[in-house]
C-alpha cells in the first residue's frame, strides 16, 4: 500500500517558525500554491475563502500595529512581550493568511464554507511542503480580536482560518506524539445513545 504521496503525507511535519528562512516562494510558486489551495471541495462554487500575503516590509508594519494593539488592550508591555508582538509576522519570510469569507446562500451553511476554507489552508501547507518549503499554521490572539483582524486586512464579516508561515527549512522538524488512530474510528453501530 505504499505510494509516494502517502509516504510524503505520513512524514509531513510543522517546522518551528523561527527556523523558517529566506528564500521564500517566488511569485510563480505563490501563484501555484494558491491554485492548489483553491482545488478543494466547495459546495455551490462559493469560493468562501481568500488569501492575504504578508511579505517584505508589511510584516514589520503588521508587527508594530499588533504590539500597539496589545499595549492598548493590556497596558504597558514588557520588552520581551513587545518584541514578541513586533516579530509575529517577520519570523518567516512569507506569511499567507487564509481568510473565511462566507457568502449568503440559503442552501449552503456557513459551516460548510468554513470547512472548505480549512481544506484550502491544508492544501496550501501540503503544496508548500511538496515544493520543499517548511510551514507552520497558527492563529493566535489577534485572529480572535475584532480590531486585530481589521489591522490584518480582514473585513468585519471575515474570520481567520490560519496564518501559514512559509520559508526555507534546512533541519528536520521535530516529531510530536501522534494520536492512536485505533481510537479515532469505528464502524457505524446505530444512533447515538448518549
Amino acid at each position: 500500500m505504499s505510494s509516494p504521496v502517502i509516504d510524503f503525507l505520513l512524514k509531513r511535519n510543522s517546522a518551528p517558525i523561527h527556523e523558517l528562512k529566506e528564500p521564500a516562494p517566488s511569485d510563480a510558486e505563490i501563484e501555484a500554491l494558491i491554485r492548489v489551495a483553491s482545488r478543494v471541495p466547495d459546495h455551490g462554487r462559493m469560493e468562501p475563502w481568500r488569501f492575504i500575503l504578508y511579505r517584505g516590509e508589511a510584516r514589520e508594519r503588521v508587527g508594530r500595529m499588533l504590539a500597539d494593539l496589545a499595549e492598548k488592550r493590556e497596558g504597558p508591555l514588557s520588552d520581551v512581550r513587545r518584541d514578541k508582538e513586533l516579530t509575529r509576522f517577520s519570523r518567516a519570510p512569507l506569511v499567507i493568511g487564509v481568510v473565511s469569507t462566507p457568502r449568503e446562500n440559503p442552501k449552503i451553511p456557513d459551516w460548510e464554507m468554513q470547512l472548505s476554507g480549512g481544506a484550502a489552508a491544508m492544501n496550501l501547507v501540503i503544496a508548500a511542503n511538496a515544493m520543499g518549503y517548511g510551514t507552520n499554521w497558527i492563529t493566535n490572539w489577534y485572529a480572535y480580536d475584532e480590531e486585530g483582524r481589521r489591522l490584518l486586512g480582514l473585513a468585519p464579516h471575515e474570520r481567520v482560518i490560519g496564518f501559514i508561515h512559509i520559508g526555507t527549512f534546512d533541519a528536520t522538524a521535530p516529531e510530536r506524539p501522534r494520536p492512536d488512530i485505533s481510537k479515532l474510528y469505528a464502524d457505524y453501530s446505530g444512533p447515538w445513545q448518549g
